[in-house]
């Protein structure tokens, strides 16, 4: 099992009308959320692309803010959560020369996420008038993206953009590209996934028994994958909630007091491909916070990976019988201030990551390396 991190730029409003904080320190609290989680020995960090969010997310140019990550890093690798790449969001071409960039900018420690969003909010906002036409445009644009980084001349007619004839550049630093990630939620995407041979970014509230079925379906199928890109890149990644301290009991108090209950509500506020779980509060009203009593009992949720060190590691060895590759914690997103989140990750690092990963070399590299032997175009 490996572990990393998720950044979104999270901005409640009470933040703003208690003056708690200010946007551009939110912005300065994730850059150093991901330097906390690169010395603690945390091996990714994801970053969202949003736009039109108002509290949700404010992450909407994650290509400059990942580049200022990578130069801010030594060891972990940053990766898009997601890219959107519909061309009338991201045009296929730019999204190559980005993550070409983002490559050599990392010397190899970039990974492409894509996605075809997630918010009808976000998604009328360019002028694409139906989530369902996002499938087509995604599984148009992402062949046609590993081309434009083989292909020393590249043009292109298709249904929703065309090229005439140009070189794509820079080229990848990484040979023959970085990892190619999708973001998945329903069965048919972790078997789409699968046959393409690329790595499932998994956003979800559910258990592990819940995800079970899920990465079932791609494992199974990711055994036969025609992969769209040059190499098959065999993950699953799960995002979830964590607080690590040594008092199980005080970390538990504290998750119950963070109002993570707030961002929740506003995830079924906005991503509306997302399916709302029957009974589930319409927004503005909210779910209710965990209690200490439902957090102690260790329900198998993701967000019972509060508490201390051994507790923590018995629901990371859950998600390891499932099938997870990479547990993800999204931490921001409530209401802790720095201090905690760095005593979290210290303590996470320092007891709960070298009982369950003890290969220093990440997975995605060591996977391509094995298909593609180590080569660089630098």
């Amino acid at each position: 099992m490996e572990f990393g991190i998720f950044t979104n730029m999270y901005y409640p409003k009470h933040w703003r009308d208690g003056k708690v904080r200010s946007e551009h320190q939110v912005l300065r609290n994730e850059i150093e959320y991901i330097t906390i989680a690169d010395r603690a020995g945390f091996k990714y960090s994801w970053s969202a692309e949003h736009h039109f969010l108002d509290e949700y997310s404010h992450l909407s140019d994650s290509e400059t803010f990942m580049a200022y990550a990578l130069a801010k890093t030594e060891r972990i690798h940053v990766g898009s959560a997601i890219f959107n790449i519909t061309p009338p969001v991201n045009h296929p071409a730019r999204i190559a020369e980005r993550v070409a960039m983002l490559d050599h900018l990392g010397e190899g420690r970039f990974e492409f996420g894509t996605g075809r969003g997630s918010s009808s909010t976000e998604v009328y906002g360019f002028r694409i008038n139906d989530m369902e036409k996002t499938r087509d445009l995604y599984d148009e644009s992402l062949p046609q993206i590993v081309r434009m980084w083989q292909e020393d001349e590249y043009e292109y007619e298709g249904q929703s953009f065309s090229m005439p004839t140009r070189r794509v550049l820079p080229k990848p630093y990484t040979d023959p590209h970085p990892p190619i990630w999708v973001a998945a939620g329903s069965p048919g995407t972790f078997e789409k996934a699968a046959r393409l041979g690329i790595g499932v970014l998994c956003f979800t509230l559910g258990t592990p028994d819940t995800l079970a079925p899920l990465i079932e379906v791609y494992k199974k199928n990711i055994e036969k994958a025609e992969p769209v890109g040059g190499y098959v890149n065999n993950n699953i990644m799960v995002t979830g909630d964590m607080l690590c301290l040594e008092d199980g009991d005080e970390a538990r108090r504290a998750f119950s007091a963070n109002r993570s209950n707030y961002h929740t509500g506003l995830v079924y506020r906005y991503l509306d491909s997302f399916p709302r779980p029957e009974g589930f509060p319409v927004w503005p009203d909210l779910p209710p916070a965990p209690t200490v009593d439902e957090l102690k009992a260790g329900a198998n949720a993701a967000a019972s990976c509060v508490g201390d060190p051994d507790e923590i590691s018995r629901t990371v060895q859950r998600f390891i019988d499932a099938g997870a590759d990479q547990l993800t914690f999204a931490s921001t997103v409530a209401d802790y201030d720095l201090d905690v989140l760095r005593r979290s990750y210290e303590t996470f690092g320092a007891h709960v990551i070298p009982r369950f990963d003890t290969d220093p070399v990440h997975s995605t590299t060591r996977q391509r390396v094995a298909q593609c032997g180590d080569r660089y175009r630098a």
